[in-house]
């Protein structure tokens, strides 16, 4: 463990008699923001309110509930403060950061018309258009999570297939059919990929097994580089990027599907939800959609009670 995590608990435990389960959050908190910043080769003398800022936004990229997310946050807040007091730091990298909401809220999504936008941004992306579209075009066809996507394994998308094997939570499989966008988006993908594999492969260096290799220690790409992804393709698509996620274009996934009447029971096998319950949470969205596109659009609703003015 850290010098400044252990002498910031025994502070904790000495002068303020911290619980033992407090103590044991810090730990948890400072230990994983610590290993976060130890992959990228700095350490808490030397973290920036930047990498703060990335640290929460790959917390939020793992799942990590706005819960979870608050008290890492305010961890990380009680450390600097304490390396402020012992003469460590001149300042609180962490002190103007705003925490995110506890409130729970229903899923957000985004319209057809937005994700249409997004589809174009990918397209258009400076670094690596066709990776970005077939990742964009694969989580709008397919409304798998984030982490089923990114870590896709090659075989699974050869021959052009129809529909594709994924391997969910507590390993159950399903079935997800691939549309006619998503399709030609990874045969181009592929093409580039395979490319790139055997000039590697060539050069000495091990094949992937993964459709989206990476260099990191897990061989494909990261939630984290993904997420980020996705942030540039709102902000050039003209969308707000706190209102995009790769989990609000699964939400989006389902809500369109809802929309043009699928069963629930069959987006609820799409999704991979183990409990159909969680899918019905997506009609409660839609009743509020449908609830206030009536109150803004119908003409009756917008005339006043009879007997007024």
């Amino acid at each position: 463990m850290s010098h400044w995590i252990s002498a910031f608990l025994e502070a904790q435990a000495a002068e303020l008699d911290a619980a033992r389960n407090t103590l044991l959050a810090y730990g948890r908190d400072l230990s994983d923001f610590s290993g976060w910043l130890a992959y990228r080769d700095a350490h808490f003398a030397g973290a920036t309110q930047r990498m703060v800022e990335d640290y929460l936004v790959s917390c939020e990229a793992e799942g990590l509930s706005a819960a979870t997310r608050a008290r890492r946050l305010s961890s990380i807040r009680q450390l600097y403060r304490f390396a402020f007091e012992e003469g460590w730091r001149e300042d609180n990298p962490a002190i103007r950061l705003k925490g995110p909401g506890r409130k729970r809220r229903l899923p957000g999504t985004l319209s057809r018309e937005e994700v249409e936008a997004l589809l174009l941004a990918a397209r258009d992306h400076p670094r690596d258009p066709l990776r970005a579209t077939c990742l964009m075009e694969l989580l709008y066809a397919t409304g798998l999570r984030v982490s089923e996507l990114v870590s896709l394994p090659v075989a699974a998308l050869r021959g052009d297939p129809e529909m594709v094997l994924v391997r969910g939570k507590g390993g159950r499989e399903r079935l997800v059919p691939l549309s006619r966008p998503a399709r030609a988006a990874v045969t181009a993908w592929l093409a580039r990929r395979d490319a790139a594999e055997t000039a590697a492969t060539a050069a000495g260096k091990p094949g992937s097994k993964f459709l989206f290799p990476a260099r990191g220690r897990d061989g494909h790409l990261t939630r984290q580089s993904f997420f980020v992804m996705v942030k540039e393709l709102a902000v050039a698509a003209g969308i707000a990027p706190d209102q995009v996620t790769p989990h609000v274009l699964r939400h989006a996934f389902a809500s369109h599907l809802l929309a043009g009447g699928a069963d629930l029971r069959a987006i609820q096998a799409l999704l991979g939800h183990a409990d159909l319950s969680t899918t019905e949470i997506y009609t409660h969205v839609q009743s509020e959609r449908l609830s206030a596109l009536v109150h803004d659009h119908h003409p009756l609703a917008r005339q006043r009670p009879r007997g007024e003015g």
